[in-house]
């Protein structure tokens, strides 16, 4: 079977492209601090909780129809308490140590080594993330090395690799306006592929938090 076989196969095969969804377990004070100013900790917490929820839901709704292994990589919690908050379909790891940078290694890693065709990573503060972007990254990962999605404050909002690339996570001025670029730089570095999606709004500060209510009150 030459390379091109083997990839359609794995194409073919259920749960082929992990989704790795990072989450933090919305304990008031240590979630969401930017908006603690605006909401206070426990409304904070909240809208973390909300987010997470609603965004787990797009994802769900979006591997029934998609070939994907949906995991949640949590911070603070535990497995225990994830799984009572989110149910028992997503399978849960707790992050790695380090900055954003170390976790989505690690994460990444672990996915390729369960012999993943491909893997997309993504936060739980994008609620406008529809199942449509999804299926938009599997499909960009047919053609290019690497998928990412930009946030409007200069990051970005999903990222997919056919393969492990640690380089992409190392060097990048993590929280900043220049994530989307440095990492774009990265991959240019390595000669790799890169498609973009729509970019959409990450929720981190209180004027972000408009597009949210938007998006409560059309779910009302």
């Amino acid at each position: 079977m030459d390379q091109s076989e083997t990839r359609i196969a794995a194409w073919s095969t259920p749960n082929s492209f992990g989704l790795l969804m990072f989450t933090r377990y919305p304990e008031p004070g240590r979630t969401k601090t930017r908006l603690i100013p605006h909401l206070g900790p426990a409304g904070a917490a909240a809208v973390q909780r909300q987010m997470t929820e609603y965004v787990l839901a797009q994802v769900l709704a979006a591997a029934q129809g998609l070939p994907l292994a949906v995991e949640v990589h949590f911070a603070g919690g535990s497995r225990s308490s994830m799984g009572d908050w989110l149910g028992d379909r997503p399978s849960y790891y707790p992050q790695a140590d380090g900055d954003l940078g170390d976790r989505l290694i690690a994460a990444f890693g672990r996915s390729f080594e369960r012999g993943r065709w491909g893997a997309i990573a993504i936060g739980s503060d994008c609620p406008a993330l529809e199942p449509d972007h999804l299926a938009a990254a599997v499909e960009a990962l047919h053609r290019v090395d690497v998928v990412l999605g930009p946030a409007t404050d200069g990051g970005y909002y999903l990222i997919g690799l056919r393969q492990s690339e640690p380089t992409l996570f190392r060097g990048i001025d993590w929280g900043s306006d220049r994530v989307l670029a440095q990492t774009l730089a990265a991959a240019a570095d390595l000669g790799l592929d890169v498609e973009l999606l729509a970019p959409l709004t990450d929720i981190d500060r209180p004027e972000d938090l408009p597009q949210w209510e938007a998006i409560v009150a059309r779910r009302g």
